[in-house]
């Protein structure tokens, strides 16, 4: 690669398709590019699947390139139909405006915003969407997209193939975001959009569109599908996703995420989602036995530095390393989730499955009872046989904060109030 973007992507693993590689390659090696990516504000929050993307601005930045964040809030109103096999709830204005406000942030985190000519742009394509005369929309647009071709999509071919119905509704969305790269294309000269594989359809209908209206040539690229080496979809566990914001998934609970990585996918991650050197990589990713436990801290290191920022990792390391201590006094300082419990309520007696689910480590008293059939529950590290367990003053004695666990990644402390 003669472009020191692509040769960056193309080293670490980000590179799965792309419309002209070489003609983009040459391009970009002439000087900065404007980018998009875009992403609906469908959550408050952005799981750890979409790191991939922002991971991809980051550099995108770094290497002298204009990005351009687009955040979907009309094309949200209309819902992707790709990789469903149902139609996605649709969220009024007021609940897109709040996932817009929150997503925002992690953004924030990775890249630099300003006026500048390499400053990333953060833009909502309801600017544009919602002002669209649907007839005239029609007239200008719909003869460059063919039934046709819309059925051969392979999001469109899925859900018919599996007799789901498709509403005419979700039909229009890859019309809108063809439309999306013409506009961004016209206002910021716009000449490459990236997206995840499962975007490749919809990529390519803008990449035509601008081509047949603006007789200009685009390009597109897609990322691969990350999964884990046991096959596990990127962004899920048994606890739930992978949230990025702070406030659904703590910082510490990240940090673990990343250190219990499995030993085959160290390198692979180390690539795509810290900033490490490859040289440094290459000298991690060859470790085995136990030296392979240090490259994971160092994964779990830059991956959270990278979206909760340097002192939420010291708060990590920190944590971890009281917790696995286990002494009273260790577990009175960490940052974990944490629940008081009051004399009264102890004197009453608190169900355990009350505790799991008020403290978040699961998100309801069934999920708890599902927990300790499984095996999962633990109290103090002992683990949990009796569903039907109450916690009393007793229970705190000789100690005043109890360690419960879900799983060996999620932790909680229950504390017992003192009335003096």
């Amino acid at each position: 690669m003669k472009s020191e973007f692509l040769a960056i992507l193309n080293d670490r693993g980000f590179v799965h398709q792309a419309t002209d590689l070489e003609a983009l390659d040459s391009r970009m090696a002439e000087g900065s590019v404007a980018a998009y990516i875009g992403f609906d504000a469908t959550a408050t929050s952005f799981h750890v699947g979409s790191l991939i993307q922002i991971m991809v601005l980051y550099w995108l930045q770094q290497t002298g390139n204009h990005p351009l964040v687009l955040i979907g809030g009309g094309t949200t109103k209309i819902g992707d139909p790709t990789g469903k096999d149902e139609s996605r709830k649709l969220l009024n204005d007021e609940e897109i405006e709040k996932n817009i406000t929150s997503l925002s942030r992690v953004f924030e985190q990775a890249l630099v915003f300003g006026k500048g000519p390499k400053d990333a742009i953060l833009l909502n394509n309801a600017d544009w969407l919602d002002g669209i005369n649907y007839s005239t929309f029609l007239r200008e647009y719909g003869t460059h997209f063919t039934i046709n071709r819309m059925l051969s999509f392979e999001s469109v071919r899925l859900r018919l193939e599996r007799e789901h119905p498709m509403t005419f509704l979700e039909f229009n969305y890859m019309l809108l975001q063809a439309y999306d790269f013409l506009e961004l294309y016209k206002r910021y000269d716009c000449l490459l959009q990236i997206g995840g594989s499962d975007q490749w359809g919809n990529i390519i209908n803008g990449v035509e569109l601008v081509r047949r209206v603006a007789h200009k040539t685009v390009f597109g690229l897609t990322t691969p599908l990350i999964t884990t080496s046991s096959g596990a979809k990127m962004g899920k566990t048994s606890q739930g996703a992978v949230w990025l914001n702070a406030d659904l998934l703590s910082p510490y609970d990240y940090w673990q995420f990343w250190r219990n990585t499995e030993d085959q996918d160290v390198g692979r991650f180390l690539k795509l989602f810290t900033t490490l050197s490859l040289d440094e990589i290459k000298r991690l990713e060859v470790l085995e036995g136990a030296e392979i436990n240090e490259a994971k801290k160092v994964l779990a290191d830059a991956a959270t530095a990278f979206i909760h920022g340097e002192e939420a990792v010291k708060e990590a390391r920190a944590t971890a390393q009281k917790l696995f201590e286990s002494s009273e006094a260790n577990l009175e300082e960490a940052s974990l989730p944490t629940l008081s419990l009051s004399e009264i309520e102890l004197e009453k007696g608190v169900s355990i499955l009350d505790i799991f689910h008020r403290l978040g480590l699961t998100a309801s008293k069934g999920e708890a009872r599902r927990l300790i059939e499984a095996g999962g529950a633990r109290l103090n590290d002992i683990p949990i046989k009796d569903e039907l367990l109450t916690l009393t003053a007793t229970s705190f004695e000789p100690e005043t904060t109890l360690k419960l666990s879900a799983g060996k990644k999620r932790h909680g402390l229950v504390k017992k109030l003192i009335n003096f």
